[in-house]
């Protein structure tokens, strides 16, 4: 399940913030917490029994805390364990996947990774694909995470998506444009 950044609440914001600050104090590495986030989600996802108990409001916190103990204690770092605890405690636990996203927003950030989605018209080689990247890398002064899409009716061209902002170089664009001037 993707999450886009409108839809990750406040308070999922400051919970991914104090994950951060776990590792900025050295209680577990970024890589180690997202892993550990990861196999979260990803027990989460397999489990859908174990989502609704967590999230259902008449199962106790005591209870959710319980299960939280028994299902993570030997899969996820203590710290983790203790987070997800709090997300009970705090009556949060159904943000989780919105605090994974925005942490994972920050992590990006921390690590000058940014994420773009390139659309073109055919296929690209591998050697235009690498100098489109270092280019994209050195404008943007980030490492370039690419999703690559291929859409035809572009005609020729690249779309770049980078978050909520779009370069549109196509050629279908362009003759869009013209055609509207014209009219």
């Amino acid at each position: 399940m993707t999450t886009s950044i409108e839809q990750i609440s406040l308070s999922a914001k400051n919970y991914s913030k104090a994950l951060v600050e776990m590792v900025r104090d050295n209680v577990i590495s970024f890589e180690d917490l997202s892993k550990d986030l990861a196999t979260v989600s990803e027990i989460l996802e397999t489990s859908q029994g174990l989502r609704l108990a967590l999230e259902n409001p008449t199962v106790s916190e005591e209870v959710k805390s319980q299960i939280i103990e028994e299902v993570f204690k030997n899969e996820v770092h203590p710290q983790v364990v203790s987070f997800l605890k709090v997300l009970i405690d705090k009556n949060r636990f159904s943000e989780f996947s919105q605090i994974k996203a925005d942490y994972e927003i920050k992590l990006d950030d921390v690590n000058k990774i940014q994420s773009v989605e390139i659309t073109s018209a055919v296929e690209l080689s591998e050697e235009y694909r690498e100098r489109i990247l270092q280019k994209l890398g050195e404008k943007l002064q980030k490492n370039i995470r690419p999703n690559w899409k291929v859409d035809e009716n572009i005609i020729a061209g690249l779309i770049y998506r980078i978050n909520d902002n779009v370069i549109d170089t196509s050629i279908k664009s362009k003759l869009d444009k013209l055609n509207k001037n014209l009219m």
